[in-house]
């Protein structure tokens, strides 16, 4: 009798193209397991897990690479605590909440695609202030040894650097839900 979450298939596929690979594991019965993954739009899924052998399935899992996990009942909870980054839906039990690395509010799937696209851009943008910061450096400090570089000169270019991270840093202040 479980039914799909609205937007789960949505969900699914935006993980997809976000270049992830999706799995369900599931304690329900395989015919049920399949009907509800056909309807997710997920090929793989592992069903009749019990809670231990979800926690040893990512663990396999994460043999071949990092594991996110998403999970809201207590039968979820040490698979959520074994992935390397795991999501808790809001309305599950405080088990799954307290395992769990990030907490969505919302029992919107998309949550989890949304969480996962703002933590790129966020990596890129750091990425890109380490860029900002290393090209001062790089480029100032030989300059000022040298006493080729003013010292007012090499100042104005540090504060320059700072006003490039931080203002590149508010650009993410642009990034919304479901833009990936």
């Amino acid at each position: 009798a479980d039914r799909l979450r609205p937007g789960a298939r949505e969900t699914v596929a935006r993980l997809r193209r976000q270049g992830l690979r999706v799995v369900m594991l599931t304690g329900d019965h395989v015919a049920v397991a399949q009907a509800i993954a056909r309807e997710a739009g997920i090929d793989e899924f592992r069903a009749q897990v019990l809670p231990a052998d979800k926690a040893a399935a990512v663990q396999a899992l994460r043999a071949e690479g990092r594991v996110g996990m998403v999970g809201d009942g207590i039968n979820d909870a040490p698979a959520l605590a074994a992935a390397d980054v795991s999501f808790a839906i809001g309305a599950g039990s405080d088990v799954a909440v307290e395992a769990a690395d990030v907490t969505l509010v919302r029992s919107d799937p998309a949550g989890v695609a949304d969480a996962i696209a703002l933590s790129r851009a966020t990596l890129g943008k750091i990425r890109q202030n380490l860029f900002f910061a290393f090209i001062y450096n790089i480029l100032g400090i030989p300059a000022a040894a040298l006493g080729l570089l003013n010292p007012v000169i090499a100042a104005a270019a540090m504060a320059l650097s700072s006003v490039s991270v931080v203002s590149n840093s508010l650009l993410l202040r642009r990034w919304r839900p479901g833009s990936d």
